[in-house]
């Protein structure tokens, strides 16, 4: 599978398209002025506990108080609370844990007003970014991604990725971790460090150690909530979380992010960083690798499928909804072999909508009914297969007795909705026109009083090609009528852009006599 970055950059935002196989699967956007990103890192104040909901809000210098669950808090809850306490009166030497003596592991069970106080200084960390009238959802356990490892302060333990089979692999690198990891600093070990050298591995383990050296140094000079430490920018966090051998191209028009990107790969994975590319064309980059028009088939209210099938796809305050539907009936098969092809390919261009959209929470499908349960299984199978790829936590349920399948999938940011309806010019979005006998009284009205108001002006009045046959019709016109009641020769254009209801007039000189001027 061959993979490509597409980085767009505006005055205002940043837009990164994902291409699987020539194929938009994912769609981010970054505004150069977000407060909150999902990894940030923040001093906050406990500004309400409430037992009701064993959960706390907090003051992380935000106008939308954030939230933070008892579920959240992580065993190592009262280690990051000794250490937010001691480097804040400057008790502590370094940054380095291997005088800090780790406190008891919080109990699962346990109530969040046994744990915190009001106006309580507490580290914490973006789990998921503002969504509609909340604020930000907040984790206590800090984390700290790599490309190869994430570090995890306040831990001893080193856990390897499932996704690492080789179990001699997955032995050295464990034992390699353990013997040169700073004290009290646990790991996760990420397929991408799968037989890589000790070098890189410990320049990684160096790079992670320094960012939690410049978080104890922004803790240190804080007196109020503040934000301690960014995620680094979306272009080298996906680069980060996904690069591997099936990259082949990442293009980017705007010098500075080209810059930071080539960088960046340049230290953590210099033998691609001949991929990055800075674009230099005269159109813009979406257009020229056919972006834009992918995300407008993409996120229309019906995608369309190559076989001419099509989804429908609603939101509600609780869920999403899918409806798939067969579009042109499909020769030389039967019912039930139609219905599985559909269904089949419905699943990919789901699986990859979820993505692109980045929807989240519950998801209700409607497949096409299908009487067979061996077809039903693979259907499932082929859903499973099809969401391999995405990264958010998800879980799929087999088709229901009523031949729905339903989905939850992880919400960490509002779903991406893309507007690709323009307003209708002939009734400006409101689905109503003026009634089309009442326009020529309009007209006459309107033309009377321009007449009035300058009687000397050469007029001519632009019209829908339908309106201006029915003022041409008959022996003697309506110009000729306008002639005998005005004495004065109303000039008729026919315009083919004009929606049926739309009229305008103009001088001599062809500027447009607007009534407000009149």
């Amino acid at each position: 599978m061959e993979k490509e970055l597409l980085v767009k950059s505006t005055p205002t935002n940043v837009e990164i398209a994902l291409i699987e196989d020539k194929k938009l699967v994912e769609l981010h956007t970054q505004k150069n002025d977000v407060q909150f990103s999902v990894g940030d890192i923040f001093l906050g104040y406990i500004k309400m506990l409430r037992p009701s909901l064993n959960a706390a809000f907090l003051d992380v210098g935000n106008r939308k108080d954030a939230f933070l669950h008892y579920t959240d808090l992580g065993p190592q809850i009262n280690s990051v609370l000794k250490f937010t306490k001691f480097t804040l009166n400057r008790q502590n030497k370094g940054h380095l844990l291997e005088d800090f003596n780790l406190e008891a592991d919080n109990d699962k069970n346990g109530k969040i007003d046994k744990v915190f106080a009001k106006n309580q200084p507490v580290m914490v960390q973006i789990l998921k970014e503002p969504i509609s009238t909340k604020g930000p959802r907040l984790t206590s356990e800090i984390t700290l991604a790599g490309r190869f490892m994430v570090m995890t302060p306040f831990r001893n333990s080193v856990a390897v990725s499932k996704k690492i089979i080789s179990s001699e692999e997955r032995k050295r690198l464990k034992t390699l971790i353990e013997s040169i990891k700073p004290k009290n600093f646990g790991f996760i070990i990420r397929t991408a460090a799968e037989n890589k050298k000790v070098a890189d591995l410990h320049e990684e383990i160096n790079n992670l150690t320094q960012k939690w050296e410049a978080i104890t140094n922004e803790l240190r000079a804080s007196k109020k909530p503040r934000k301690l430490l960014s995620e680094v920018d979306k272009t080298q966090s996906l680069l980060r979380d996904l690069l591997n051998e099936s990259f082949n191209k990442v293009v980017i028009d705007n010098r500075e992010l080209f810059s930071s990107a080539k960088s960046y790969l340049q230290n953590v994975a210099p033998e691609q960083a001949k991929i990055v590319s800075q674009y230099r064309g005269k159109r813009p980059i979406f257009d020229h690798f056919g972006i834009k028009k992918q995300i407008k088939s993409s996120f229309s209210k019906t995608p369309t499928m190559e076989s001419g099938a099509y989804l429908v796809i609603e939101h509600t305050e609780a869920m999403h909804v899918i409806d798939v539907n067969s579009g042109p009936k499909k020769q030389n098969k039967d019912q039930e072999t139609a219905a599985l092809q559909v269904n089949v390919e419905a699943a990919h261009e789901i699986a990859r909508q979820l993505r692109l959209r980045d929807i989240g929470g519950l998801i209700i499908i409607d497949f096409i009914d299908m009487r067979k349960k061996e077809n039903k299984n693979i259907l499932y199978a082929k859903m499973k297969e099809s969401m391999k790829g995405d990264r958010a936590q998800h879980t799929i349920l087999p088709l229901s007795k009523f031949g729905l399948m339903q989905i939850t999938r992880q919400r960490v940011k509002p779903a991406l909705e893309i507007n690709t309806l323009e307003v209708c010019a002939a009734c400006n979005g409101t689905g109503k026109m003026e009634a089309a006998e009442l326009l020529p009284d309009e007209i006459e009205r309107n033309l009377k009083f321009i007449i009035e108001q300058y009687p000397k002006m050469d007029i001519s009045l632009h019209v829908h090609p339908f309106l201006y046959t029915y003022y041409k019709k008959g022996m003697m016109g309506q110009q000729w009528r306008w002639y005998s009641k005005y004495k004065k020769w109303i000039k008729l254009v026919s315009d083919d852009s004009f929606h049926v209801n739309q009229y305008k007039f103009f001088n001599r000189y062809e500027d447009e006599i607007r009534l407000q001027d009149a």
